[in-house]
């Protein structure tokens, strides 16, 4: 008989954070956005450091969600922590760099979020798939219909 593979469970990316910071974060972001729960700023914490972490091991670029992104902006804010936790636990420091991908090369929004999520799955993390809407909708780059960066965007109306 062959055996056959076993693919271990998928990782909680919140655990990459110690737990003093992911608190400091999950009551940033509630102070930001009223109708966020609680339960939801954790998960949102989980996401971001899971895209961070598949971010830095993967060849192809990757994209936040406009959700994720608002996470991962208030992890920059507390520069010393983000610039620490890159150090440890990503090898390398990550830059947040707002900016357009050539759709011909990479793909519109839609694929490139497709792509993110793949890359979190690969790097054996969990993907909550209510933070990454994209998915759902149609293809599109930043055409400011909701999208990130769009004056339309606002995640309090999401949650």
């Amino acid at each position: 008989m062959t055996p056959t593979p076993h693919t271990p469970p998928a990782t909680d990316a919140a655990t990459l954070l110690n737990q003093e910071m992911r608190g400091i974060l999950v009551a940033n972001m509630l102070d930001k956005f009223p109708k966020m729960t609680a339960e939801f700023a954790h998960r949102g914490v989980g996401q971001m450091l899971a895209f961070l972490a598949a971010g830095v091991s993967g060849p192809a670029p990757v994209s936040p969600s406009p959700m994720v992104d608002d996470f991962w902006h208030a992890f920059l804010l507390h520069t010393k922590a983000y610039r620490e936790f890159c150090a440890s636990r990503l090898g390398k420091f990550v830059d947040h760099q707002p900016g357009f991908l050539d759709k011909e090369e990479h793909g519109g929004g839609k694929a490139l979020r497709a792509r993110t999520v793949e890359a979190i799955t690969a790097s054996g993390y969990i993907v909550d798939l209510e933070f990454w809407p994209e998915l759902d909708i149609a293809e599109c780059s930043q055409c400011h219909a909701s999208c990130h960066n769009s004056p339309k965007y606002n995640t309090a109306q999401i949650i």
